[in-house]
Parts: structure tokens; sequence; C-alpha cells
């Protein structure tokens, strides 16, 4: 099963860059997109509605802001938009499908960035707190799950370019990264990328302000795909697809033998 992640920073934009031209050339099985910043009445036209997928969207109330979607080649048998707080209901940052054949759930979450102001750094905390809880019942569930998204945090040194001087940025900062550490070690969820790619520099995100960010791989890795432990020994194939570039993101690519 070939899965992706992507944050499009908006999936027409993404769209008009040959997002799904590409999309369709790898035959991916899922898709799970962030920032899709549209409401899915919104996406008419048949490039946004390609054949064999069926596709669920959760979308922000605020137009053009936020959401996520996800396209998958397999009919799930449970869609579900929520996760039961306004901070991630309202600005659509949440969509999971279930296979029960498979015993698997695929999600596509956009967790908030805290860049833009104190408050919505404090939001992204109230988030983290809340959606760790959230976490350990799915893990204690007995479900697999695959969590794609947009953390909009980074992990270890090894996952930002310029790790000392961003000390004080949103994404960066030693608690977020304290509580990624936590997810990971604790809680016991895998990092699928870092099972078969211990590499330095692999990076998802490059900053749109400044050009020189891509040029010089002055990165960010924020997008991940974060397992049960149970899917480590099935993961096949990683890959953060840079040939072609739909947004200000790199998309996240794991192939699974499920």
């Amino acid at each position: 099963m070939k899965i992706i992640s992507a944050n499009t920073n908006g999936i027409r934009a993404a769209a008009s860059k040959g997002f799904f031209d590409w999309v369709l050339s790898e035959d991916l099985d899922v898709i799970c997109i962030q920032e899709t910043k549209a409401h899915e009445q919104q996406l008419l036209d048949p490039v946004f509605n390609p054949a064999g997928y069926f596709r669920y969207f959760s979308e922000a109330e605020k137009k053009g802001y936020s959401g996520v979607a996800i396209y998958t080649k397999k009919k799930p048998d449970k869609i579900i938009h929520a996760l039961g707080f306004d901070l991630a209901d309202t600005e659509g940052r949440y969509v999971q499908v279930d296979f029960d054949d498979l015993n698997l759930s695929i999600c596509s979450l956009y967790l908030p960035s805290g860049s833009s102001s104190e408050l919505r750094q404090v939001e992204k905390i109230k988030f983290m707190g809340i959606y760790e809880n959230i976490l350990k019942n799915q893990m204690a569930s007995g479900r697999s799950f695959i969590v794609c998204g947009d953390w909009n945090i980074v992990h270890k040194e090894i996952d930002i370019k310029n790790f000392k001087s961003n000390q004080k940025s949103s994404g960066c900062l030693p608690e977020e990264r304290a509580w990624l550490d936590q997810i990971l070690n604790q809680e016991k969820w895998v990092d699928a990328f870092r099972v078969l790619n211990q590499e330095p520099d692999q990076y998802t995100w490059w900053s749109a302000r400044q050009k020189r960010c891509w040029d010089h791989n002055i990165g960010w890795r924020i997008d991940y795909q974060i397992v049960t432990p149970d899917l480590k020994n099935k993961i096949k194939k990683v890959e953060i697809y840079k040939a072609q570039r739909f947004s200000d993101h790199a998309p996240v690519l794991v192939e699974y033998d499920l």
C-alpha cells in the first residue's frame, strides 16, 4: 500500500502545479492532504475527483483556511471528521478512514502552527495536550493506525538545518520536541520515515519567504507518517519527493506491505 502525506498549501494551487498528475502517475493507494484551503463544493473540476478514488474532506469554518482531505482507492467502512474539541473541529484539522478488514485506520492531521502569535502558540500547546490522550486511546484500541500529517514540530536536531538559532521558534521549541519525543518513545508510536532513513538534511518544508532556503536546503522536517508499532516491520520504502514542487512542503511517501 503506497501512502503519501502532503501539505499542499492550497489544493487548487497545488493542482495547477501538477500535483494530481503526479499522484496518478505514482498509482498511490491513499493520499492524505493538509491545508486544502478549500471547501469540497469549490472543487467541482474533474481534476479534484480523479477516477478510481473516494474522497473525504474536513473543512474549516473559515473559507480559504486550513482543511484536510483523504483520497483512497479502497472504500472505507467508516469516516471520522472530528477529534471532539473546537480547535480541531472548527478548523478542519482531522479526517480518518477505517478499513475493518485490515483492522487499519489512516488519518490526515494538520496540527496548528504557533508562529503567528503567542495566543496561537498557547492554543497549539493545548491541542497537543488533548491530542496526546487521543493517541493513547488509539494505541490502546488494538487497531493499526497511520497518522499522516503536518505536525508542525521537528523532532531532533537532525530534522532542522539551523537548530541552535531556532530554539525560540515555534515548531522547534524544547517543550514541543519533548512532547514529540514522548509520543515516539514513551507512547511507542513510530516515525515511519526514520525506520529506513537516518540521514541528515532530510527536510519536508522550506520557507517560501526566502528562495535561498530551497536552493540551499535550509529546511525543517515537520511532515510525518506516524504509525503504531505493529506496522514498523511493514515499512518497505520511504521517500521525500522533491523532483517537483507543489507547495512549500514536499510530499512524504511510504510504502507498506499490507
